[in-house]
């Protein structure tokens, strides 16, 4: 028994002597009766030279008197506290350096009394490398703040390359169908003046060949027939130049709107006057009018919707057909209608109507631009009006056109 004993404080001492763990006994008043050589190493002092000291001198000044009062409560209630129970502690060598710890209690009893035994271990390595992750940490946490937001740098320096390029691409498909466009206007110009422009000037010639030898044997009656004949090619050529002239300014924008006040009733009287003169045989023009008198108005350009307006309805109307023209005034608008019952117009042909250069398929025979239509909607859309068209193929068709009247801020 006694040999086992014996064994047993060799084991002991062994273990205090040589383990890697700070190991030191204090007694319930604080002082330390015995520490191992890790306790003395890792404070700094000499063997021995910490026995009987109080433990608070193993602390930071600063900590030593609320360490007292925590003493006096762990002895009012001791139990086993284990390795750093959540707690930051610190610990001062005896050079006044302090590092930081982790201590464990355990407290026993003997005959001689309360004790407590301690295990302090030196976690400065550990700090310094949990600070050191904690850094590494916030430097990675930076760097991919930084990486994100250059990321959303660039993929919004994409998205507004993508837009601008989407935007450049729309460009230039629009630009490519008003070139397309472009070339299809000019082909349809070329196709119109070759044909309308060539049947008059041959005519000119042809007649001007015929007035002279007339004028030889002295046919009046023959060479004023040729002598109209040039005169009509002449207007004709004077009115698809005209046609030619007043797309392109409109095109251009170099068309202005001028309003002046007007009577409608003699202005339409004067119109349908002029346009008697080309009327076929036993065709009819009239006009009707209801409400205001006198209107504020583009003169000019009302004009020319007249005149294409009836000037077409009588073109293609047959001979003895009655062509309507009805105008309605208020002091906010006036309303416009145009009705003839002659060829028609296909609900087809209808959606292009108002395109330059567009003839119906059932009028190709007949002279025209394909301009006349076109330049009214022009003039309508710069005087804020609005037009539509209603229309059956050999029932005839009507114009609506609605203008508004400036008549009450003259």
């Amino acid at each position: 028994m006694e040999k086992r004993l014996l064994q047993s404080e060799i084991q002991f001492k062994a273990l205090f002597q040589f383990a890697s763990e700070g190991i030191l006994v204090a007694n319930k008043e604080g002082e330390i009766l015995i520490a191992n050589p890790a306790v003395e190493g890792l404070f700094g002092y000499d063997k021995g030279e910490l026995d009987n000291k109080k433990i608070e001198i193993l602390l930071p000044k600063k900590l030593a008197h609320q360490h007292i009062q925590s003493r006096s409560e762990f002895n009012d209630n001791p139990k086993p506290r284990s390795m750093g129970s959540g707690r930051d502690l610190f610990a001062v060598k005896k050079d006044g350096s302090e590092f930081p710890v982790e201590v464990s209690l355990s407290p026993f009893t003997s005959e001689d009394g309360e004790f407590v035994i301690a295990f302090i271990i030196d976690i400065s390595i550990r700090k310094k490398l949990d600070a050191d992750i904690k850094q590494q940490k916030i430097e990675l946490e930076q760097l991919t703040h930084d990486l994100e937001k250059r990321v959303k740098d660039r993929t919004m320096i994409l998205e507004e390359a993508l837009q601008q390029l989407e935007i450049s691409r729309e460009e230039l498909s629009i630009a490519l169908d008003k070139e397309k466009e472009l070339n299809e206007m000019k082909s349809r110009f070329v196709s119109m003046a070759s044909h309308e422009f060539r049947t008059p000037l041959a005519t000119i010639l042809s007649s001007l060949s015929l007035v002279s030898k007339y004028g030889e044997i002295d046919e009046k009656i023959k060479q004023q027939k040729h002598i109209e004949r040039i005169k009509d090619s002449i207007k004709h050529l004077t009115d698809l130049l005209n046609d030619v002239l007043s797309i392109s300014k409109l095109e251009e924008g170099k068309t202005t709107i001028t309003l002046e006040a007007f009577g409608i009733a003699t202005f339409i009287a004067e119109i349908i006057r002029e346009l008697k003169l080309l009327t076929k045989r036993d065709q009819k023009i009239v006009h009707t009018h209801s409400g205001e008198t006198d209107v504020f108005l583009d003169k000019k350009g009302l004009r020319i919707i007249f005149f294409n307006l009836i000037s077409n309805a009588i073109k293609f109307s047959p001979s003895g057909s009655i062509i309507e023209v009805n105008t309605v005034v208020n002091k906010k608008q006036i309303k416009i209608q145009v009705k003839d019952h002659g060829l028609g117009i296909s609900q087809e042909d209808q959606t292009n109507l108002f395109q330059r250069f567009f003839r119906g398929a059932n009028v190709t025979n007949i002279q025209g631009t394909g301009l006349g239509l076109s330049i009214i909607a022009r003039y309508i859309e710069l005087m804020d009006g609005t037009i539509d068209v209603e229309s059956v193929v050999n029932e005839g068709t009507t114009f609506n056109i609605a203008l508004p009247n400036n008549l009450e801020n003259e």
